[in-house]
């Protein structure tokens, strides 16, 4: 539910975090909440975006710790694949030609309409558009995972993600200044869908050991297979 609440214990409890934790996050000001008479209130889409906010900081521990809570709060199955499914036959674009920030976007949104996926594809465009002009998603050196605010219950079809790795750079907004190339469109129909996927993921691409197989592959199906070892892995390692 986009405007659950939860107080202290539960949002410790859907963050898999030391409750203790989340109350001195709190009282510093530094997680959203609400302060009430005998603690805090939190809204579960804004911690959801705090999290988002937080990724490229926090290390992989606390990553797979996270999507565990979440994974749980919404009845996932944390053991199972989640990335793999999602990508349809046709959701690779390896290599995805593409020079700017809109052409990444507009040719990501066309791998996914090719999968008859995307019920309006220019305006799916535009929403990503948004989240970027609010905040670059782009997570690390190379990579970027660029998604709406906002899930898109009428918009698509069903959720999926869908990559693209460019030949050569691309100016994506990254804190550093670099350039990116590697790209996961992140596309939910649901509000509990989301940060499970973006957790799962940026557990996947902590090491730049395994950032790095992946801008080495040369195909689509080296692509997928690459991608599947690499959520495998990730699921072992939690």
């Amino acid at each position: 539910m986009p405007g659950e609440q939860m107080n202290e214990q539960q949002a410790a409890a859907y963050l898999h975090m030391d409750m203790r934790e989340v109350a001195k996050l709190a009282s510093r000001g530094q997680m959203p909440c609400r302060r009430v008479a005998d603690g805090f209130v939190f809204r579960k889409r804004e911690l959801d975006h705090w999290v988002e906010a937080q990724m490229h900081k926090l290390g992989r521990q606390r990553l797979a710790d996270i999507e565990k809570g979440v994974s749980a709060h919404h009845g996932f199955d944390h053991g199972a694949m989640l990335i793999e499914p999602m990508i349809p036959p046709q959701g690779l674009a390896v290599p995805l030609k593409a020079r700017t920030r809109k052409a990444v976007i507009r040719e990501l949104v066309a791998v996914a309409d090719r999968s008859e996926l995307v019920y309006a594809p220019n305006d799916l465009v535009e929403e990503v558009l948004k989240r970027e002009e609010l905040c670059p998603t782009a997570l690390a050196p190379d990579v970027a995972l660029p998604h709406p605010r906002h899930p898109l219950p009428h918009d698509i079809a069903a959720s999926f993600v869908s990559v693209g790795l460019t030949p050569s750079g691309v100016p994506y907004g990254s804190q550093d200044g670099t350039l990116t190339r590697l790209f996961f469109l992140v596309c939910c129909k649901d509000d509990r869908t989301h940060l499970h996927v973006l957790a799962r993921l940026a557990q996947m691409l902590h090491d730049r050991r395994d950032i790095d197989r992946l801008l080495a592959v040369r195909s689509t199906e080296e692509m997928r297979s690459t991608l599947t070892t690499l959520e495998q892995a990730a699921i072992r390692a939690t």
